[in-house]
């Protein structure tokens, strides 16, 4: 296949997953990530960015390992699905904190945080890709 077409290819269905994957995290979240954002809370932007860049890296190692968009898509839904399980364990982990309401609160702290969990744990995750 053409290079040029097998990379828009690619964009595009990963781009497509990202915007749903996006919309499945601010279900989850007890705030709304772009209406926060939009008022200048920098906790959200940090937790929303780790998160989206921790599924571009995912796709990223998908992409790199295997050889059709249907395999590439399977393992980033994989990946985003342990993504949101790492969430709930973070949240879970961290009761005294209330990273949600944290994060809703605009504490910088707990936005970094999340930030790192979301884009060290997809790390793990896509090293784990064959």
């Amino acid at each position: 296949m053409n290079p040029y077409i097998n990379t828009l290819l690619y964009y595009a269905a990963a781009g497509i997953s990202i915007i749903i994957f996006l919309y499945v995290f601010e279900l989850v979240t007890k705030y709304k990530d772009w209406e926060e954002i939009r008022k200048g809370n920098v906790a959200v932007a940090l937790a929303t960015g780790g998160k989206l860049l921790g599924i571009c890296n995912i796709f990223r190692y998908s992409i790199e390992h295997n050889d059709t968009i249907a395999e590439t898509l399977i393992w980033g839904v994989y990946g985003f699905f342990l993504l949101v399980l790492s969430y709930f364990v973070f949240e879970f982990l961290t009761q005294k904190i209330h990273v949600d309401e944290e994060i809703g609160r605009d504490n910088r702290a707990v936005g970094w945080l999340s930030f790192f969990i979301s884009v060290g744990l997809s790390f793990i995750v896509g090293a784990s890709i064959t």
